[in-house]
């Protein structure tokens, strides 16, 4: 069975999205959370579903957020290259995968 990993700055750009968000309204950072972590219980469950998104990677939207995971399939594992605000710095995260 697969788990799911974030690259160390993947988790970080998590972290940090969730601490904004509760800071501009109380258990919207809760909420957050809970979309990220629906989002990939269902790239475990389907992990082909996914758009494709360069050569390796594939994306999901995270419902109700302007955030997308940006991941990528392998044998053990699904590997979440950035929780990517979509209208930020485009590309910044491409020296991760």
């Amino acid at each position: 069975m697969r788990s799911v990993e974030f690259h160390p700055e993947a988790e970080s750009e998590f972290i940090w999205a969730a601490r904004h968000y509760e800071g501009q309204t109380e258990n919207l950072g809760l909420a957050f959370i809970a979309a990220v972590e629906g989002m990939y219980q269902r790239i475990l469950e389907h992990p082909e579903s996914g758009r494709s998104f360069g050569h390796r990677l594939r994306r999901v939207l995270v419902p109700r957020f302007p955030y997308g995971l940006l991941y990528r399939v392998e044998p053990q594992r699904i590997f979440i290259v950035a929780v990517a605000h979509l209208h930020r710095r485009p590309g910044y995260w491409r020296s991760r995968s």
